[in-house]
Formats: C-alpha cells, structure tokens, sequence
C-alpha cells in the first residue's frame, strides 16, 4: 500500500483527480506498478478497474503475485461522520486469502490544499486469489 498510496495524493493534489490504478508485489517482493487503458481518452472507471482485475487475476493464476492492489476514488461516510465524502480506496488482496479494503477520507481545504484524514478498513471482495485448501476467505482486518 505504501507504494501504490502516494501516487493519488501525488493526482489529487495536482488534478483534484485520478484514474484507478495499481501495483502488485512479486513472489520475491517486487513491487510494480500498474496501469490499464481502454483506448479513451477518459474511460470510465469501472472499465479500468475490469482490466487492472482481470490482469491481477491472470497473473495470481501464473503464480507471479503475492499481493496486488488497486487504488480508485470513491465516495463513503467515514465512521462517525453522516454525511458521504471523496475518498481513496486502496483494495488489497494477499495470495494467504487476505483481502482488506483501507479507505482514506480526504477534502480540499480553502486554499486548495488537499487534506486526507485517518484512514479505516473493510472487509475486502477476495477477487484476485483464489481461497487455497487450510486458509481462510478472510482474516479479519
């Protein structure tokens, strides 16, 4: 995640926005990251998530990632608060059946400046790896 999150701070600040993203991590620990493209000039981000899934899946399947995470904007309601805000979502899955969805709320103060609050997590969709025999879906997160 600390490889994949400054990138959005890095669009936010500059754009006010980004398109979803990625990264994943090898089974020797290399990161590298990710990027997909439907051949629009501004696709829609759930095409791009499609692909940036559907290429994670293919590589967990040929053995090359232990980890992958796709990073995307969306609104929520941060525990405590009531009403929705902008957030980054950092979609984690882990080839161990671990699968985390860690949420940072963020605004843009008066002067522009991009503010991103404490961060939580949900439970994630487990769709990239799939569960082996003697592991859980999910470890609680």
């Amino acid at each position: 995640m600390n490889a994949v999150l400054p990138f959005a701070n890095e669009m936010l600040g500059k754009h006010r926005e980004f398109f979803p993203y990625g990264g994943t991590m090898s089974m020797d620990g290399t990161i590298a990251q990710a990027a997909a493209w439907t051949g629009e000039e501004r696709p829609a981000s759930v095409e791009v998530m499609k692909l940036l899934n559907d290429g994670f899946r293919a590589g967990a399947g040929r053995g090359e990632h232990r980890a992958t995470a796709l990073v995307y904007d969306i609104r929520t309601i941060p525990p405590g608060k009531r009403k929705k805000q902008d957030a980054i979502a950092v979609a984690l899955d882990h080839r161990d059946s671990y699968s985390v969805i860690v949420i940072f709320p963020y605004s843009f103060a008066s002067d522009g400046k991009l503010a991103v609050e404490e961060s939580f997590a949900v439970k994630g969709k487990g769709a990239i790896f799939r569960v082996r025999p003697g592991c859980g879906q999910n470890r609680d997160s």
